[in-house]
């Protein structure tokens, strides 16, 4: 399998990060959906990244429907949604707050480094950054009632995507997303960050994700 797409986008590194936590064996090709445009097309000429070649030839996108056909691949088959039939509804609405920061923040990085700035239309940019700043508020409150992970003792893909939506935010919005307005949220980050999963791809243009980490395969 190949995993196509650059690392300082959130949804390629969800899925490189999933696919690490999985211990699923997969190549990663940091190919820019701007700089290397034809070359991207060559694996799918919709130009969506992330893109999942799957080993007989079948072309995914979509970060969450990429995730979800890794996790059919595991041994553990988990998914690494939490395991408990209550808190998957509870976890489900995390996922989604922390994909909805992912969207609004690179929307709102779009918006800065694609469009003209007699282009930008203020309206559109303050909306977008009211629901960027929404929906980190609500995940604010969510990290600070605990003291460990979101749902389980182990990490799962609402732990990863709000690292990673977090992540892309300080790199490129750090204007708007001051880490002090979220200390719960810049803690838990910073320890997300630390693990062998979150080193191993970091939100760093042009790195290469490892097929595996030590003692997986």
């Amino acid at each position: 399998m190949e995993l196509i797409g650059m690392l300082d986008s959130p949804y390629v590194r969800r899925v490189a990060v999933a696919m690490l936590k999985l211990g699923l064996p997969l190549k990663h090709r940091p190919i820019s959906l701007f700089r290397h445009v034809d070359e991207f097309r060559g694996y799918n000429p919709l130009l969506k990244a992330p893109t999942l070649i799957a080993d007989d030839g079948t072309v995914l996108v979509d970060s969450t429907l990429i995730i979800d056909y890794l996790a059919s691949l595991a041994s553990s088959g988990d998914g690494l949604m939490p395991l408990d039939a209550s808190a998957r509804l509870p976890a489900l609405r995390s996922l989604g707050l922390s994909l909805l920061v992912c969207e609004k923040a690179v929307q709102a990085h779009y918006e800065r480094v694609l469009r003209p700035a007699e282009k930008q239309h203020e309206p559109w940019i303050n909306r977008v950054h009211a629901q960027l700043v929404g929906g980190l508020c609500l995940l604010e409150k969510d990290v600070a009632s605990t003291d460990g992970w979101l749902f389980e003792e182990r990490l799962t893909m609402p732990d990863i995507s709000l690292a990673c939506a977090f992540a892309f935010t300080q790199c490129h919005l750090s204007d708007i997303v001051d880490p002090a307005t979220y200390p719960a949220i810049a803690a838990f980050c910073a320890r997300a960050e630390a693990l062998p999963e979150f080193l191993a791809a970091p939100p760093v243009d042009g790195v290469t994700a490892p097929a595996h980490l030590g003692g997986r395969s």
